[in-house]
């Protein structure tokens, strides 16, 4: 009975989300609508940025050469020529908001509405412009390979660990240029420890461990990020995301990726935050406090990040390649590599 009351709390939640996303779509204006290329073929890319015109050439261009036919975008309010770079493409649709990022449920309510709209039936990316999908195979198989094997197998998500990339020295020491392969400035990793749990009622996974963590957060590891994402979703309109792409309803799709050691096929998000603009950004975050559910409480981390601190050390490990992530337990092809 325990268990039915929970499912029943959940649907609510569920249906409640949806709602949500449903009202939101007035708070967003459309600055260009090319959805009209949109077919049944199509694998969407959706996210919602802020002053993102130094990732984006990049983080598009790689995504495109994966198998990405058109992205979604949300702008919050860019100033720094994201909306005018983003209006130029043309497998770009954009609209523009001026609401709270933090009151949109971290601009999940946003991107809800275009994914209820556009990516029904759709296998559908949800990534933010830091993230750079890595799966099995990439250099010779594309995003339609993989969709097509997901598709064969019956599995409706494809989950992943956000792997963070950090400089070998101060994160503020290095220069990035636009367009320039982030890995060139941010090469290295933790290849370990990482450590998975599964909570009840949701059934989300909680993965934590990694270089923030070890830097920021030693003292209280449990307020260290959550590092499992589910970006890659065979996309229904009774879908949505709770926690940015760490959870989803129904709870169901969260068992999709059991983390770190999963020998089902999964991937990873090379997370590209510690470029030098990190300083830049947290300054402006710090004040702006729209990305946590208590700010405050993050100002140490914030000061933390401002402070342009050196993530590696003699643990870190330079990216080679999916190869090497799977080698590592981080990632696997599961069967798809018996195909």
């Amino acid at each position: 009975m325990r268990r039915i009351w929970q499912s029943y709390k959940l649907w609510v939640r569920r249906r409640y989300l949806l709602w949500r996303a449903i009202r939101a779509r007035h708070k967003l204006r459309v600055i260009q609508n090319r959805t009209s290329d949109i077919d049944e073929t199509s694998i969407l890319c959706v996210g919602c940025l802020r002053n993102e015109a130094l990732r984006l050439p990049y983080f598009l261009d790689y995504h495109r050469r994966l198998g990405v036919t058109h992205f979604l975008f949300v702008d919050n309010d860019s100033d720094d020529g994201t909306v005018e770079f983003l209006s130029d493409q043309p497998d770009v649709s954009l609209w523009s908001t001026r609401e709270s990022y933090k009151q949109a449920r971290f601009g999940l309510d946003w991107t809800t509405w275009l994914q209820l709209k556009y990516a029904r039936g759709k296998w559908c990316l949800t990534l933010d412009a830091d993230e750079l999908l890595v799966f099995p195979f990439q250099e010779t198989r594309t995003l339609r390979d993989l969709t097509l094997f997901l598709d064969e197998t019956g599995q409706k998500a494809f989950g992943a660990l956000m792997l963070d990339l950090y400089p070998e020295g101060p994160i503020d020491g290095a220069d990035y240029r636009v367009g320039q392969d982030p890995l060139e400035v941010v090469p290295f990793f933790d290849p370990e420890p990482y450590r998975a749990v599964r909570q009840a009622p949701k059934d989300n996974l909680w993965v934590q461990g990694g270089a923030r963590e070890r830097v920021f957060f030693a003292d209280d590891p449990r307020r260290g990020p959550t590092l499992n994402k589910l970006p890659l979703v065979k996309w229904h309109w009774r879908y949505v995301y709770l926690n940015s792409t760490h959870s989803m309803l129904p709870r169901a799709l969260n068992h999709a990726y059991n983390g770190p050691g999963d020998t089902r096929l999964c991937g990873v998000l090379l997370h590209t935050k510690f470029l030098p603009i990190a300083v830049e950004k947290s300054v402006e975050e710090k004040t702006r406090k729209q990305h946590f559910a208590q700010p405050d409480a993050f100002g140490a981390y914030y000061d933390a990040v401002i402070s342009g601190p050196t993530l590696w050390h003699e643990g870190s490990v330079a990216y080679e390649g999916w190869e090497q992530l799977e080698a590592l337990g981080l990632m696997s092809r599961g069967t798809w590599g018996k195909k």
